[in-house]
């Protein structure tokens, strides 16, 4: 029997395992629906980057997206996710230009190795990778204003910003590196920090100034919701809640990211998620 494509998503979704599922239950089953499609294609064009090996390769994989967008659009899609999207996109007036958006921050990641000279410039990557991202998301959730995108794409660099503090170590391995140029030589943080057995004093001074712009950007976001919004906007705020409450703990072990990944226990989410499913 042909999987459906709804059904293709959901797996793709299923396999990943993320905390990104969690919101998934505050949802009615056609908007859940919608965001699993747009999840589904998220982790696709991902897995094309993170799995690499050759990099002209997955830049021609990320283009045949770029055409099947294009598809999307036009009513042909090619794919399984693609005719899920084919559905959701026109359902909540989706604009094409944040999907592209999103391929070309995962671009972004290919070889050869991409630095950020300053915030700005890694902000721009966070805006394509996640900002993007909510800023669909949040049309799924609900209807939109200014406002609400606002806080769309200031959640989505407040999250990003916090998955590169997690990743630091992890990133390095890969010969990536997300902490801005700039506040590296600030700071006297250079790469032989990044393979010491613990931060450094000021590896670690920067880590922290890195948490906090993102405790600023997610306070921001919360501060742009506007509280008529706040109940459709609910998955994206638990979304925030998870992630704010892994920075608490990142920070609570002193930023020691160079050799591990800081996790959120399942009791630590579920009492976090515990107060929007309840709500």
């Amino acid at each position: 029997m042909t999987e459906s494509p709804f059904a293709h998503c959901r797996r793709i979704a299923r396999r990943s395992g993320s905390s990104f599922l969690l919101p998934f239950r505050l949802l009615e089953a056609p908007r859940r629906e919608a965001l699993t499609a747009l999840y589904a294609f998220c982790r696709l064009v991902d897995d094309i980057v993170d799995e690499a090996e050759h990099a002209p390769t997955a830049r021609e994989q990320l283009q045949e997206w770029r055409a099947e967008i294009d598809r999307v659009y036009g009513g042909t899609p090619a794919t399984l996710v693609g005719a899920a999207l084919a559905q959701v996109c026109p359902r909540y007036a989706l604009p094409q230009q944040h999907f592209l958006e999103i391929l070309d921050g995962m671009a972004m990641d290919l070889p050869p190795p991409r630095r950020f000279a300053d915030s700005e410039a890694l902000e721009d990557y966070c805006y394509h990778v996640a900002s993007a991202v909510g800023l669909l998301a949040a049309r799924i959730f609900g209807t939109v204003d200014d406002a609400v995108l606002r806080y769309a794409r200031l959640l989505g660099l407040a999250l990003q910003r916090i998955n590169i503090l997690r990743d630091v170590g992890e990133d390095w391995q890969r010969a990536r590196l997300y902490l801005p140029q700039d506040a590296m030589v600030a700071h006297g943080v250079t790469e032989a920090d990044l393979t010491a057995a613990t931060p450094s004093p000021a590896l670690r001074a920067l880590l922290q100034d890195e948490a906090a712009r993102a405790r600023s950007l997610y306070d921001q976001a919360l501060a742009a919701l506007p509280a008529s919004a706040r109940a459709a906007q609910r998955p994206g705020l638990m979304m925030g809640a998870l992630y704010r409450a892994l920075l608490d703990k990142i920070a609570a072990q002193d930023f020691a990211v160079l050799h591990q990944r800081v996790r959120l226990s399942t009791l630590q989410k579920l009492t976090v998620a515990a107060r929007f499913l309840i709500a």
